[in-house]
């Protein structure tokens, strides 16, 4: 990638920045399509986020930020403009310039999650769905899930008050049961989805306890880190049907380049996204992947 002072710049801004997977998947979308772009990772601290969002829409050659880990919920409040998905969520996941000046966010996780579900033949339609954690990715998926057609959502998360406040905007905006689960157990629920961070690190607890699963429910652990998680593999070994994080980012992609103005490269990464899963998916996931 030849890098020169007309290269457009989009950051994504996360702590941790190591997990993040978005420089190296949208860097090689636009090499594929001949985009003079690049994706630059930046590790920023929650205090310093609100003043280094806004800083580095100062530099005119910036067109966006994508945004992860914990920084969702905090650009909500900085984008001067936002999609009714991302308010209801609470959480912003990209940010750009509008033509006014003004910084206009919208959030894709939720969306990308549903459409992985799909490619994965999960339904989600009429099914209930327990979801560990209530930070910006879990607020997406909620919103969207609820949205799409859930019959019922729970939410756990260690931190009550935000699994209650998540359920709330939920319960506001969509017609669908939603309420704070009283524990993580996911007996019941067609649907289990972690997106907590446990799983993120060597020696992570369990996010919760896959004995206690159904026969038939499925189980969709939204990290990228440390893949197959400990907890897909149980899942797996039970011949449960479980999908990995990577797909959700995936699915993502062309609604980032859309909203980006990447028109061409996000109908042809709808039509081919094969590069980005031989790049991003670990060869014992993509080989599953392939034989499914």
């Amino acid at each position: 990638m030849k890098i020169t002072g007309s290269t457009r710049v989009y950051f994504v801004i996360a702590d941790p920045i190591d997990q993040v997977r978005a420089p190296e998947l949208f860097n090689l979308v636009f090499r594929l399509y001949g985009i003079d772009a690049v994706v630059v990772p930046l590790n920023v601290k929650p205090e310093d986020f609100d003043t280094t969002l806004r800083a580095v829409f100062k530099a005119p050659n910036v067109d966006g930020v994508f945004l992860s880990i914990p920084h969702k919920p905090a650009a909500l409040t900085v984008a001067d403009r936002c999609s009714r998905l991302a308010q209801v969520a609470g959480a912003v996941n990209a940010v750009r310039r509008a033509p006014d000046g003004a910084l206009e966010g919208d959030l894709f996780d939720g969306l990308g999650f549903v459409k992985a579900l799909e490619r994965a033949h999960i339904p989600y339609t009429g099914k209930r769905v327990l979801l560990i954690g209530a930070g910006g990715a879990a607020s997406a998926i909620a919103a969207a899930l609820a949205a799409c057609g859930s019959a019922e959502i729970a939410v756990f998360d260690p931190a009550g008050d935000k699994a209650a406040q998540l359920a709330a905007r939920i319960a506001e905006a969509f017609p669908v049961e939603t309420r704070v689960a009283a524990g993580n157990d996911p007996a019941g629920y067609d649907l289990v989805v972690n997106a907590s961070p446990l799983g993120m690190k060597q020696g992570d607890p369990a996010p919760f306890d896959v004995t206690r699963l159904d026969a038939g429910a499925a189980v969709f652990d939204v990290l990228m880190k440390n893949q197959p998680t400990p907890l897909l593999r149980s899942a797996r070994a039970r011949a449960l049907k479980a999908e990995p994080g990577f797909e959700m980012l995936i699915q993502q992609a062309p609604l980032y380049l859309r909203f980006f103005g990447q028109e061409a490269a996000a109908a042809g990464i709808e039509n081919d996204a094969s590069a980005l899963r031989d790049m991003i998916y670990p060869k014992e996931l993509l080989d599953t992947l392939q034989a499914s």
